[in-house]
């Protein structure tokens, strides 16, 4: 349960992302909304971490988890789905790397890796130009097998059905 503030801040957050969202004539415009969608994430952070205050987030542990983030906003999911790239690439073990995001988001580091990717393979399979083999090499699946079963595993429908 939110507190009156913090529901008034997810309000706030919410009108802003959908501002901001209809000026796409912006020439920063996917900087501006990877901005605004972070500001709104990083608010749910902070709700998550009033929820148990002995169990408060450290500066480092919040620094982690916003590199983490900056990773996947920068698109690295599209090439590595692997905790331990992310894990390598911030000098922690893919263990710790879990652990941080599940204390400061409420979900393992798996978990964010496959919301970004299943988000931009969702974004990508509306676009009825792209075929399903161009969109499996572009997340670098072995297999447009593979990439199948990624999106019935993690959209809930298979490529086709998820177009229809």
């Amino acid at each position: 349960h939110l507190t009156d503030e913090q529901r008034f801040v997810c309000e706030r957050d919410f009108r802003w992302i959908r501002y901001r969202l209809e000026q796409t004539e912006h020439k920063f415009y996917r900087e501006l909304i990877v901005n605004v969608v972070q500001s709104a994430i990083l608010d749910f952070f902070d709700f998550h971490s009033t929820l148990n205050d002995e169990d408060s987030i450290s500066g480092q542990n919040a620094s982690i988890m916003n590199r983490f983030l900056t990773m996947l906003e920068n698109g690295d999911y599209q090439d590595h789905r692997e905790v331990t790239y992310y894990a390598d690439a911030l000098y922690v073990t893919p263990k710790y790397l879990s652990e941080v995001s599940k204390k400061v988001s409420g979900y393992p580091a798996n978990y964010w890796i496959n919301r970004y990717t299943s988000l931009a393979i969702a974004r990508l399979l509306r676009d009825k130009r792209l075929s399903f083999v161009q969109i499996s090499d572009m997340f670098h699946f072995s297999s447009p097998a593979y990439f199948s079963r990624y999106v019935q595993r993690n959209l809930g429908l298979n490529p086709t059905q998820y177009r229809e």
